[in-house]
């Protein structure tokens, strides 16, 4: 059974719980093989400031957690940041952790409403910070994000961002800005960080991305016409790859970057 959110239990579970406890953005595991902790926390050795009920996966409640600041943790465990654990922890357990820290970084920035400056509480039966005062419900943040392939014949387009490893390379992605629509965002970024327009703009599918509150809509899309040119300041390189000729570095196979990159490796193969 795959993970389903909830923001109650909806029934008394005997399976112990499974923890996903996060320490300024690192996720804790209990031992080498990056088990997850299961169980009573105290027991266990771990202090948590507060708790969030996550859902069920497998008939097991997961729940996420804050590690009390400056609390010791159980011999062989060890804090972890998400992205380094790619390839690394099961992606059924990346998804999840995801959507944990996604909705403990939520409670904790909305903690004062951002109406009237009065503290906030859980909502008793939504997924939503409530203001006693004024009455504002504040929901999780969902930041929108293209992310698309442009291809030019039997080629695709890949850039280095400024923030990426040297010699790593990917799609080029933005945020949706107010007003838009997602095929007016996607070839603004295009443009802006490439030069270049495009043309038959198709979905490709989606994925949450909470670092910290991104989704990501994918695209697939052609070249149409301009002159190839990274924008010099976010976007530091970009060029035409062959199907047998891409960057040694790239996105890991979990991201939809790597989805979309190898959709054309699949379609343009020699």
């Amino acid at each position: 059974m795959p993970f389903v959110s909830a923001v109650l239990p909806t029934e008394f579970i005997e399976t112990a719980p499974l923890w996903f406890v996060f320490s300024h953005g690192a996720l804790l595991t209990v031992d080498s093989d990056l088990n997850l902790p299961r169980g009573d926390l105290h027991q266990l050795g771990i202090r948590i400031d507060e708790q969030l009920y996550l859902g069920i996966w497998e008939k097991t409640p997961c729940f996420a957690g804050v590690l009390t600041d400056g609390a010791d943790i159980p011999k062989l465990a060890a804090l972890n940041e998400l992205r380094a654990l790619f390839g690394r922890l099961d992606d059924e357990m990346l998804e999840i952790a995801g959507h944990a820290f996604q909705l403990l970084n939520w409670k904790q920035t909305h903690k004062y409403c951002g109406r009237c400056g009065c503290a906030t509480k859980m909502h008793p039966t939504e997924r939503a910070m409530l203001c006693d005062d004024c009455g504002l419900r504040q929901y999780p943040r969902i930041s929108p994000a293209v992310i698309v392939a442009v291809t030019k014949g039997d080629k695709i387009l890949l850039g280095h961002n400024e923030r990426f490893p040297p010699d790593f390379y990917s799609v080029l992605a933005g945020f949706t800005e107010a007003g838009e629509n997602l095929e007016q965002c996607l070839r603004r970024e295009i443009r802006e960080e490439s030069g270049i327009e495009v043309k038959s703009i198709r979905y490709f599918g989606s994925q949450p991305w909470p670092y910290p509150n991104s989704l990501m809509i994918a695209f697939t899309a052609e070249y149409s016409g301009g002159e190839l040119k990274a924008d010099g300041d976010e976007i530091t390189d970009v060029g035409w790859y062959e199907a047998d000729s891409l960057p040694a570095s790239l996105p890991y196979k979990f991201s939809i970057a790597s989805k979309l990159i190898q959709n054309f490796v699949k379609t343009h193969k020699k």
